[in-house]
Parts: structure tokens; sequence; C-alpha cells
């Protein structure tokens, strides 16, 4: 039962949509991808003109450099759109696409000359295992599992076809016999480099997973949040949103500690988390980044979530939360501070500085409140 529950969690992380930091890390990721991508692709060039050194026929060359001309300028508009500020998240798809279904018609140009150079030469099949490979550096398992699975469907189609096609047993004195057993094994070998990489990708976003979480609570700490605010911000500046931030502090809580020990003091903190959590809306995000303090990233205007917050900070004190001792209850409260972007301020700093600044303010006029401007 227990493998079978880290078997579904493993697929669960390699299918669902990693986070933030995990797609930051991908996009350059993506962009060092692209400049190994331009770099072979000017190795390339190099093909039809040794060709042509060596005396080859001349429709043959200028075919070779129309395709090396075609492979380069891709290169150049793949490495151009990595570059771009903005993170495309269908570009890792689209680049790794290209690449399995450029190697495939290598083969296949390769295949209608020499079908045995083609289907049982290592020098352009390796490059499908290189692809899958370079799939880690985009740490998304889900861009693995795909670029593995197109390329034994694409190279299985080829193989399919070629030996379909053929009238007489497939056979060189350099590369022997093209056979259904041996092209099995390419195939396997494809899958077995999935897998392999799909297994390194999944160890790599739970390392960062569990960097990026408070242990205590599972929700995001301060290292993830400052990785993620910039992007956010940068988002809500090219649509014209505003973004909140909402800066929380649960009241008395070393009295918490004190009066009732460590156990229920965790209790205490994780009571708040769920409670608050149930505030936000897709792409809102509670962190936090302190004992007590917490940061919430509410995509709204700063008048509508101190009506929000607002609402929960009444609505707490009505949920005590159950303590250790029997029956024994202890209703909370929390004060915040409110400050939004862009006119609060255009970085994390500067916003998490003024939500601080009222915050304090909120506690010097009592606790148990939300302040959205300075007094």
């Amino acid at each position: 039962m227990h493998e079978s529950n880290s078997i579904r969690h493993m697929l669960a992380i390699l299918f669902g949509r990693p986070d933030e930091v995990m797609l930051e890390l991908g996009a350059s990721g993506e962009l060092l991808v692209a400049k190994v991508r331009a770099l072979l692709s000017l190795l390339t060039l190099a093909l039809p003109l040794a060709s042509g050194l060596g005396g080859g026929d001349t429709s043959r060359i200028l075919l070779d450099l129309g395709v090396a001309v075609f492979v380069n300028l891709m290169a150049q508009i793949w490495l151009a759109l990595a570059r771009d500020h903005r993170r495309l998240r269908w570009l890792p798809y689209a680049s790794g696409g290209y690449d399995v279904a450029i190697i495939t018609a290598v083969l296949a140009l390769q295949a209608a000359g020499d079908a045995p150079a083609a289907l049982n030469g290592t020098g352009v099949w390796c490059f499908y295992l290189f692809a899958i490979a370079l799939t880690a550096l985009r740490h998304d398992g889900r861009l693995t599992l795909y670029m593995g699975t197109l390329a034994i469907a694409l190279y299985g189609l080829l193989v399919a076809l070629v030996l379909g096609l053929a009238d007489e047993p497939l056979l060189s004195i350099e590369h022997g016999a093209v056979t259904v057993r041996g092209q099995g094994t390419r195939l396997v070998l494809l899958g077995l480099m999935t897998l392999l990489t799909a297994t390194l990708v999944h160890r790599m976003q739970r390392l960062i997973e569990m960097s990026g979480r408070d242990s205590l609570t599972g929700v995001p700490n301060r290292a993830w949040l400052m990785q993620r605010l910039p992007r956010m911000f940068e988002a809500a500046r090219r649509e014209g949103r505003t973004v909140t931030i909402g800066l929380v502090d649960l009241d008395h809580f070393n009295r918490v500690y004190q009066e009732l020990g460590q156990g229920n003091g965790d209790r205490a903190i994780r009571h708040l988390v769920g409670h608050l959590r149930e505030m936000l809306g897709e792409d809102e995000y509670l962190a936090r980044i302190g004992g007590q303090e917490f940061v919430l990233v509410l995509l709204c205007p700063v008048g509508s979530a101190w009506e929000r917050i607002d609402r929960y900070r009444r609505s707490l004190g009505e949920r005590p939360f159950q303590t250790e001792r029997g029956n024994e209850s202890m209703a909370l409260t929390f004060s915040a501070g409110l400050a939004a972007f862009p006119q609060d301020g255009a970085t994390a700093s500067a916003l998490l500085g003024a939500a601080d600044r009222r915050l304090q303010e909120a506690k010097r006029l009592g606790r148990n409140r939300v302040v959205a401007r300075d007094g």
C-alpha cells in the first residue's frame, strides 16, 4: 500500500504543474537548451561543405545545405523566444517537439538513401536520447514524458514505414541487417531514457518543493515568495492590474506558546493557515515568512483586499481551535497591514515595508484589525 501511494505521489508531481520556482528554473534551462541547439545547428553547416570539398553529388549537397540553413534559422528563432523577458509556458513543448521532429526528418532523409545506416547507425539516433535528457534542465516532468512519448511514436512510425515499404531485407556490410528485434530494442532504450530522466526531474522537483515550503504548514516560505513576487508584479504591470500584499500577524502568539505549550502553538498556526487558505482565489498565495507572520498575495485592489481579509478576521474569532487539553478551545485573532502594487511600491521589499508599517499601526491601535493606509 505504501509503495502504491509513493508511485501515485510521484506521478502526481510529474503530471502536475510545477510551482513558480520550478518554472523560473525551467525558463533559464530553456535558454541554456536554446544556446546548445544553436551551437549544434552551426555544426550542421559543416556537413554539406565537407561533402562539397569531397566532390559529392551537387543536388545532394544543395539539399543538405538547405536543411542546414533551415535548422540554423529555426535555432535562432527558438533562441530569441527563450530570451524573451516573458515566460512562454508553451515554448519548451514547441521547441522540444521540434527537436524530435527534426531528428526524425533527418533519419527519414537518410533512410531514403541508406536504410541500414539510418536505422542501425548511432550518429543521428543518439540525438533522441540527448533531446530527452535535456528536458531535465526544464524541470518539468510533463515535458519529459511528452518528449519521450513523441520520440518513441515518431521513430516507431519511421521504422514501420521503412520496413513496410522494403521489398527485400535491409542489410549492409557496415551496419548489418535491420531487424524488428533490433529496432524494438532501440524503442525500449528510448523508453528507459525517458523513465530515467523523469526520475531525475521528480527528484529535483521534490528537492525544490521541500526547500520552498514551510515544514509546519506546507505553505510557501519566504524564499519562494521573494522568487515569485517579481513575476506577479511584472504580469500585473503588463495587464494593468493591482496586486495587494497583506502582512498578517497572529495576535499575542507568545502567550499561546507560554500558556499552552509548543504543540498547541503549532496547532494554532495550522488553524490560522487553514482559515486563511479558504479566502484564496486562483493564482493567489499565502506564505509563511516568520514564526507567526504570513503574507497574503491577492489579485485585487486594496479596498477589496481589505474587505476580504477583514471578513476572515472576524470569522476567525467565531471559529476557535481545539487544544490538546481535551475539549478546551481557544479563540484567535490577527492583525494585518496592506500595501498595493504599484501604488505603494514597485518592489517586493518596498511593499513588504509599507505593509509592515501598517501592521505596526494596527498593533498600536489595539490589534485585531486590518489597516490599509498610513495614519
